[in-house]
């Protein structure tokens, strides 16, 4: 029996089964049976690797990575030459695009790297098409694209996310707050610091015990569910920002624009006109989350054309100094800083002094 005939028949037992106290534990046994089954069909069992897709291995360059993610003949490549510059093979018929297309822009001192990803189609988490080698690619972005068509509603969306998700890459959320941490012996330890209104210890038992888990510490911080649980357990989500990118609105009325507008996480462009490119390229980066810090050699003004790029949750002088060079960090005496994270300019700073964005440092060696 394949693993596909597996996971439809438990999809279709979980349609049969109602929804209420009664039935959540079985919910959650069944949610994490088709959670293993889904990981078997992404990394297959079997020693023999296999050949790689062609083309998709692409290098990681510059200071972020943002794929563009859709349906064939959506408008990809074509935003793709107009925001870069690079030729992506365009045509009016489906899956032109067969690999992976790089192209780098600069934008607000920062290189970002663009990934114009072959077409995905519907299934593509079940190994349809290519669809898993270009979920595979879409899982290393900093940020994904998902551009849609305009004139083929959000039905597209619905079936985009759900490759996605089907894939462990979970869109414009943040990870569970649960701990959990395995041990040798002790069982079960279960706790929760707010009322849950899914989990019990009973439904948590049994997730485990499908993995095999018999002694571990839970502990859950927020109202979880059964899915946040396992997504846990797992261990293998990515948790990506992403932005819905809504072409060719130079097909449609300024009131259907309007509406379009009020939806979250969205920019309407039109990728053959050029429209609304710097609304999409101011929200790519409020979404990226980068930080600009400049350099000041010792008796000269700062260089605030080439700021060193870092990600937001890595900002300190130690991170500043690894993303040069890690001999750095042994020269290192002190830094001045200049700007908003410091009360004094300029201020002198240790290792873990936490920058933010665009402030000015000097590194002084011992």
């Amino acid at each position: 029996m394949s693993i596909l005939i597996k996971i439809a028949e438990i999809e279709a037992e979980m349609a049969r089964t109602q929804r209420n106290k009664a039935t959540a534990h079985h919910l959650g046994l069944l949610k994490a049976k088709i959670a293993k089954l889904r990981r078997e069909l992404i990394t297959p069992k079997g020693g023999g690797g296999g050949a790689a897709g062609e083309g998709f291995d692409v290098a990681k360059t510059g200071d972020a990575r943002i794929g563009f993610v859709g349906f064939p003949s959506v408008g990809k490549s074509t935003l793709l030459s107009n925001l870069a510059g690079v030729y992506s093979e365009v045509a009016a018929y489906e899956f032109t695009t067969l690999t992976t297309v790089p192209g780098v822009i600069r934008y607000k001192g920062a290189k970002i790297q663009l990934l114009d990803l072959p077409g995905i189609i519907e299934g593509a988490k079940d190994g349809k098409g290519r669809g898993r080698q270009v979920i595979a690619v879409a899982r290393t972005c900093n940020l994904i694209l998902i551009v849609l068509d305009v004139l083929k509603p959000l039905g597209h969306k619905k079936l985009i996310e759900k490759e996605l998700e089907g894939f462990g890459i979970r869109l414009n959320k943040q990870p569970p707050n649960i701990g959990y941490k395995r041990k040798d012996k002790g069982g079960i330890n279960f706790t929760s610091t707010c009322i849950q209104t899914e989990l019990d210890q009973d439904t948590v038992k049994s997730i485990l015990a499908e993995y095999k888990i018999f002694n571990a510490d839970i502990t859950l911080r927020s109202d979880s569910t059964a899915d946040d649980l396992i997504d846990v357990v797992e261990g293998n989500r990515v948790y990506v920002p992403c932005i819905y990118v809504l072409n060719k609105i130079d097909q449609i009325s300024i009131e259907e624009l309007d509406i379009i507008y009020k939806v979250p996480h969205c920019v309407p462009i039109s990728a053959h006109s050029r429209w609304n490119f710097d609304d999409l390229l101011e929200k790519m980066w409020d979404y990226l989350k980068l930080v600009r810090i400049y350099t000041k050699p010792k008796g000269q003004l700062p260089d605030y054309t080439s700021p060193v790029v870092l990600p937001d949750e890595h900002t300190t002088v130690e991170d500043f100094c690894l993303k040069i060079h890690k001999s750095l960090m042994k020269e290192l005496k002190y830094a001045l800083v200049w700007g908003a994270s410091v009360k004094h300019n300029p201020q002198k700073v240790g290792r873990e002094h936490v920058m933010i964005d665009e402030d000015v440092i000097q590194l002084v060696k011992k």
